[in-house]
This record gives structure tokens, sequence and C-alpha cells, in this order.
């Protein structure tokens, strides 16, 4: 851990480069987060990137199911996805745009592609609620690409905001007072610097979309996943500190920066719902086969 201008720059603790699976009508996915390797990094419960240009892949797309207890986030990179719930509510989900659902006492819901060709590439974030929130009203923030700002700087690199705030006063749309997210898509032109500030407790991850990186922090740090670069399509879980420093390598680099406070709550998980105890999801279940959702 290094200190620059009173300054605790984070690290990579570990590297995880996910498993590869299948959710929904047979959509298949990488599980980057949710899996064997790493369960959960509180708040964030599971990360999924699903990425194909074969309609086979992910026409069947996600038929209605349920939720309780947690917030789900759908960002697109490429394509677009169709949202509709029981309550009637209905958005369309676009390239650069993102839908933050809250689904707190009990949303059921289906996530369709609406195309039929041409690639679809997106995540899907799990983030819980504190036990106080996972009963409440669910509730949509959902914001199409040109209310997702995207940063310009004069090196080439750019961000796209979906929460929380660049070192540059760059804003993202979605607020959230239970972890405080950030949530940025980065993208580094070659051997380009990219600094950010973090709250010093707030669990945080880079997930590399292409390219490669490297975390810079004390040079004297001998681990492993200290040292290491961090290339395609794997996570690097990061150290506290309230600063992160991210140089790409000699083509680029594409990455998510996601960070969140800790709730330091139980959690008691089963399918679809995400609660405190095992009672509360047995609730759940019994809920949603009375048709209380």
């Amino acid at each position: 851990m290094t200190t620059k201008h009173n300054k605790v720059f984070r690290r990579i603790a570990q590297q995880f480069s996910g498993v590869a699976t299948a959710d929904g009508d047979g959509v298949k996915l990488t599980r980057i987060i949710g899996s064997p390797q790493i369960n959960f990094l509180d708040p964030f419960l599971l990360l999924d990137c699903f990425e194909s240009d074969d309609k086979n892949d992910y026409i069947g797309g996600f038929p209605a199911h349920p939720h309780r207890g947690f917030e789900t986030v759908t960002y697109l990179l490429n394509g677009r996805m169709r949202h509709q719930d029981n309550a009637g509510h209905e958005g369309l989900i676009e390239s650069g745009g993102v839908q933050w659902m809250t689904a707190a006492k009990g949303i059921i819901h289906s996530e369709m592609p609406e195309q039929e060709e041409g690639l679809l590439k997106g995540f899907q974030l799990w983030v819980n609620l504190p036990a106080a929130a996972k009963m409440s009203a669910p509730k949509y923030q959902e914001f199409p690409p040109e209310s997702t700002p995207l940063e310009c700087r004069d090196n080439g690199t750019q961000i796209r905001v979906i929460s929380g705030r660049t070192n540059q006063g760059t804003v993202g749309p979605v607020v959230n007072h239970h972890t405080y997210p950030t949530y940025l898509d980065v993208s580094l032109p070659a051997e380009t610097t990219f600094e950010q500030l973090l709250p010093i407790a707030h669990n945080a991850f880079i997930y590399v979309i292409k390219g490669d990186i490297r975390v810079i922090s004390d040079s004297n740090d001998q681990t492993d996943a200290a040292n290491q670069p961090l290339t395609a399509k794997h996570l690097g879980v990061l150290t506290q500190g309230d600063e992160v420093l991210v140089t790409s390598g000699s083509d680029g680099a594409r990455f998510l920066l996601i960070a969140g406070k800790p709730l330091q709550e139980p959690i008691a998980r089963g399918g679809p719902f995400v609660m405190t105890t095992r009672a509360e999801v047995l609730q759940a279940f019994d809920d949603f086969n009375q048709g209380n959702f």
C-alpha cells in the first residue's frame, strides 16, 4: 500500500477470470462475481458479462422471473434489451444506457433482446440492499445513453459515468443512499494514466473489457497479483484505499471500475432472492408461490 501526498493508493489483491455458464432461456454468459472463485464482494452479489454476435446465444433472453431483496443493474455496451414487469412497467435499454432496478420487496420481470442479429454485449450487476430496505417498494432508475454522461479528456480518455463522480467532476445519474456506488466505464488510449478517488472503506474492483492495464501501487509490493497486468476478461479485486491509479498497455484498454460501501450484514441466498436470514428466503418463495409479488 502506497501513500503519496497523504493518499492511500489501492493495488490488486486478487485476480479472477470468471466462469462460463448460461442463464435465463439459455443465454450464454460469463459469471465473474457469484462464482466458486469469488462468491460476493460486499455489497456486490453477482456480476455477469453476456457477449455474442450469434443470436442462438442470446435470443431466448431472460423470460419472466422474480427478485427480492436487492438491486439489479443492467448496462449495455452493444445491442438493445426490452424490460417488462408484472406492475406494467416497460423500458428499453440501449448501448450506453443503464437500468438500475431496486427489486426490494418483489418484482417479476423479463429482459428480452430486442434484436435478432448483431452483437449483444453488456453486464448485469447485483447490488445488495440493507435489511431495513429489503421490503421497501420497488423502483427504477433508467437512463438512456444521452443521459449517462460521457467525459472526454484531452488525452483521449473517455469515461461513461453511471454513478459516482470522476476526479474532473462529472457525476453519474444514478443515486443510491445505501451503498453510494461508483460505476465507471473507462476507455484509455495506449500507455495512458488514469486516476480516480474512491471512499477509502468502499470495496472496489476492476473488470477489463479489452486491452490490459496495470494498477500502480507500492513498487516494493512483491505479491503476484499486485505485479501482474490485468488483462481482458479478468477481474481485479482492489485493496482498501482512497485512490486508484491505472495505466494502460500498448494497445490501450477499456474497463469497468466499480466500488460501493459494504453493508456488513448477513447474506442468505435462495436463487432469485437475497435476504438476511434463511427464514426470510423461505418466506420469499412462499410469497411468490402465493402470487403476492
